[in-house]
């Protein structure tokens, strides 16, 4: 998977826990993800979450078939944050054959809450290309 030029890469978006439900991420509350106030931007920290869930649903399904896409998400912004990292953790709530639901919570590094996700994936059925 080439994260290059993806939004992970951009908001410097890092894995540091990948197991069967549970994903763990770090983000950095600097330029990259400020709002203009100088405050984590709500969007970014939404954008960590979906990130935390889509990657732990890629883990629950069949990667030869089938893919996650994001169908719904909403936050609650807890707590505002100027600098630092934060940690979001995903655990999964309800893992279905189309659809699966994740929830969300990001902390600083005193363990405060700043933010609390809930996201739903809907799981689709690729088709790989015969001649790629």
């Amino acid at each position: 998977m080439n994260l290059e030029k993806t939004l992970m890469n951009t908001l410097g978006i890092e894995i540091t826990e990948l197991r069967e439900g549970k994903v763990i991420a770090t983000m950095p509350v600097d330029e990259r993800t400020w709002q203009p106030f100088g405050l984590l931007h709500g969007g970014a920290s939404v954008a960590l979450a979906e990130t935390v869930a889509s990657i732990g649903g890629f883990e629950l399904v069949d990667k030869e078939k089938e893919a996650v896409v994001g169908l719904e998400i909403n936050a609650n912004h807890i707590r505002g944050k100027r600098n630092g990292v934060v940690t979001a953790e995903g655990n999964v709530l309800h893992q279905g054959k189309t659809t699966m639901v994740w929830d969300i919570k990001i902390r600083d590094e005193e363990e405060r809450l700043i933010s609390v996700s809930r996201c739903t994936l809907a799981v689709i059925s690729i088709k790989k290309d015969a001649d790629a």
